[in-house]
């Protein structure tokens, strides 16, 4: 069955190294690529190719006006009519620039696919640039559609937390501050370094010019295969030892229009940290699970390098309106933050906390458990008890204060403060939730309610 691996981010130069890579380092893979540039003009230019070059492109009409639409109706039979061939063993969805690798996992599971593997590639040195830009997507030239409302730190960053793997450009510009930042955003995920990318003028404050097959003469021809040393000694996949090893890397297997016969797999004479995390394997109902508000994988506590990450658990409910005229200062306050909190005059309702860029982005995440009958915590999914049980306080259950910020130069004390001053005083505490649900709804426009 053929593999699939997605490999997405903002960063053109790292995602391009990467995707050169894999097709380098694994014989019998081509690279899907969709590009959304000529979606105004009312198509979306697909290609594939391999490591030898453009195998075939063609164009696929808008659906419902919607760029993205019309990627998920062209992907899937695509990536079927390849599996069915029978002669490849990788392909590599490059996604483009703004799209984000969550919605074509699941597209391309939900196809009867196997995804083994999401990347997203990042230069270090434009971590703190993309998180810091909250220009709308539109205004850089990176909408995915006319509706499409999303800014480029919002998007960076859930690109940036989904992928398990990520791979690290080797920049010259990166330093400590910019490698620690990217390690207490995503502490979990497994970071490949990768070759540096060709030299570059591009301001990458907007869109980086992206033809849609590339030049990739300047890179170099061998670059270093650096061996993670994190990396687990017993990846998930098996090592099929009993495989041939490639005799001739250059000779290129039967391309996919071929009908000379299913091409065996290929194991490449060495497997590098790259080709290990791409055919490891995914789960893409774990994956959603470790986004969702109510059970997310949030950073922990750190100080390193200039950067920090504040942890701030509490277990009394904002007060609405003070909460809200702070809004901006808490925003402002750092990069990234992140995770769920808890409103007086909504004390039933999980609600998310997403902010980049100085956006925030608020939205309801359901019930907390503590609301629900006990008859309705069989339909609530393990994963999801897991996470409250961690939280679970014995007067108010699951409900609680948990947001984490990751800057440089973040000010914890003074944001501690600032968020301790929203909370509910001891006497409007005690006065109850009755009480509690009378004060005034300052979120209600932020909500739609």
């Amino acid at each position: 069955m053929l593999s699939v691996v997605i490999v997405g981010g903002l960063h053109a130069d790292a995602r391009k190294a990467t995707v050169e890579r894999l097709l380098a380092d694994v014989p019998g893979s081509v690279v899907l690529h969709h590009d959304l540039a000529t979606a105004a003009a009312g198509t979306v230019v697909r290609t594939i190719r391999d490591a030898g070059g453009l195998l075939s492109a063609g164009e696929t009409p808008l659906v419902n006006d919607c760029a993205c639409c019309a990627l998920r109706e062209d992907l899937v039979p695509e990536l079927r009519r390849l599996d069915a061939a029978g002669t490849l063993r990788l392909a590599v969805v490059e996604l483009w620039d703004s799209v984000e690798p969550k919605a074509m996992a699941e597209v391309v599971a939900a196809g009867g696919l196997t995804v083994t593997g999401v990347i997203t590639a990042v230069d270090p040195a434009l971590v703190l640039p993309y998180l810091g830009n909250g220009d709308d997507l539109a205004d850089r030239g990176l909408a995915a559609a006319a509706t499409d409302r999303r800014t480029v730190a919002d998007t960076f960053a859930r690109q940036l937390e989904y992928a398990p793997v990520l791979a690290v450009l080797d920049s010259p510009e990166a330093d400590e501050e910019d490698r620690e930042l990217l390690a207490q955003l995503h502490p979990t995920a497994h970071q490949i370094p990768i070759g540096t990318a060709r030299p570059t003028t591009t301001d990458h404050s907007t869109r980086p010019t992206d033809p849609a097959v590339p030049d990739h003469s300047a890179l170099p021809t061998d670059p270093a295969v650096l061996d993670h040393s994190a990396w687990p000694t017993d990846p998930a996949i098996p090592d099929h030892s009993a495989w041939p090893t490639d005799p001739a890397p250059t000779d290129h297997p039967a391309r996919p229009a071929d009908a000379s016969g299913t091409l065996y797999p290929v194991r490449p004479s060495r497997r590098s940290a790259l080709v290990r995390a791409a055919l490891a394997g995914f789960d893409v109902e774990s994956a959603a699970a470790a986004q969702h508000p109510a059970c997310a994988r949030l950073p922990a506590e750190a100080d390193a390098h200039g950067v920090s990450t504040l942890v701030w658990h509490r277990c009394r409910p904002f007060h609405p309106e003070r909460l809200y005229e702070a809004l901006e200062d808490i925003t402002c306050a750092a990069a990234r933050s992140r995770g769920r909190f808890w409103l007086a005059d909504k004390p039933d309702v999980l609600l998310h906390w997403d902010a980049a860029g100085g956006a925030l982005c608020v939205e309801s995440a359901g019930p907390w458990l503590a609301s629900l009958p006990d008859a309705a915590w069989d339909m609530v999914p393990p994963v999801r008890r897991a996470a409250a049980a961690l939280d679970w306080h014995p007067e108010h259950g699951d409900c609680c204060q948990h947001l984490v910020f990751t800057s440089p130069g973040l000010d914890r004390d003074g944001l501690e403060r600032l968020l301790e001053s929203c909370l509910l005083t001891d006497a409007e505490y005690a006065a109850g939730r009755d009480a509690w649900k009378r004060l005034p709804p300052a979120f209600d426009t932020l909500l739609e309610v």
